[in-house]
């Protein structure tokens, strides 16, 4: 049984003909599926929510069939998604990217043509058991992330590209992930910085002056295809932290395209990845938090901690 979410309105509203060609290939090939349209923002996390109680229900009545929630739609409409699941162990994972970054698609080597997706998900005999990053706020709020989970000037631009005409535009002329490099730009003219305290894996507080993001990366890509951990292992069950501090904000226009290029790991100062199953953050002043470009306000101390294998992702 396949449960959909999807958001017609992803990459500016050109995924409501993806879903009118996915919706036929399903009826052509007789899939029992129910699927489901988001109508607002947190939607797709009460739908999660709902349909994995009601999956679990259905997997009870024919046993050994299996019950799998589908994704149709960006890496925002994902995070909503685990972050509405539970019962991880007996609900499979599907995705079908439709959104302007796709970096969640192009962690797994997800097919862009959605038609490919599909019968990657229907044909699926294997599980990929994916980790999963989860951040707690000082106030105890948790949020988790299927990308990453960043502080700093990474998140500000996640938050303006929520609202940003020129992502519009961009996605229209099928180029949406440039929105992220061009306001990094255009952040980076008035990028704030603070110092912070950090304890990776509960070890000596590591002092970062003048800290312009740390990002915990669950794959190797945010932003639209920005390699901020190259390295990153989604199976390895722990996480990549790449910080970046202490550089002149003349000189970040110059570091900007080696950054892009996934060039900065171990050959620029002010650039640093460390490796690691929780960490700890403690900002002198409030920064911009994000989870998979998930605006979540202003925040000064925040635990993370990689979830290994939490979801099961059809492969």
């Amino acid at each position: 049984m396949y449960f959909f979410i999807v958001n017609l309105t992803s990459r500016t509203g050109k995924a409501r003909k993806i879903w009118i060609d996915i919706e036929k290939e399903l009826k052509r090939k007789k899939v029992v599926y129910e699927a489901y349209v988001t109508q607002h923002k947190g939607h797709a996390r009460e739908l999660a929510r709902e349909l994995c109680d009601k999956g679990v229900a259905y997997g009870e009545k024919h046993k050994g069939e299996r019950v799998c929630l589908v994704v149709v739609g960006g890496d925002g409409t994902a995070n909503e998604v685990v972050n509405g699941m539970h019962h991880f162990e007996e609900i499979h994972f599907g995705y079908i990217p439709t959104g302007s970054g796709n970096d969640l698609g192009r962690g797994l080597k997800i097919s862009k043509n959605p038609l490919e997706a599909l019968e990657r998900i229907l044909e699926a005999r294997e599980v990929f058991p994916m980790d999963l990053g989860l951040v707690t706020d000082g106030t105890g709020n948790s949020s988790r992330f299927v990308i990453s989970s960043g502080i700093g000037i990474d998140a500000d631009v996640c938050r303006m590209a929520l609202t940003s005409r020129l992502k519009t535009f961009l996605n229209y002329l099928g180029l949406g992930s440039l929105t992220y490099v061009l306001l990094t730009v255009k952040a980076l003219f008035t990028m704030p910085t603070t110092d912070v305290t950090a304890i990776f894996d509960g070890g000596e507080p590591k002092r970062i002056h003048k800290m312009i993001f740390v990002a915990g990366m669950n794959h190797p890509w945010e932003g639209g295809g920005v390699p901020m951990a190259p390295g990153a292992d989604a199976q390895d069950g722990k996480l990549s932290v790449c910080c970046v501090y202490g550089i002149p904000r003349w000189r970040t226009f110059f570091l900007l395209p080696i950054l892009v290029m996934g060039k900065h790991e171990g050959r620029l100062k002010g650039f640093e990845i460390i490796n690691c199953e929780r960490y700890e953050l403690k900002l002198k002043r409030p920064m911009v938090l994000h989870t998979d470009g998930e605006y979540l306000g202003e925040q000064t101390v925040l635990a993370y901690v990689c979830e290994k294998g939490r979801l099961r992702v059809l492969k």
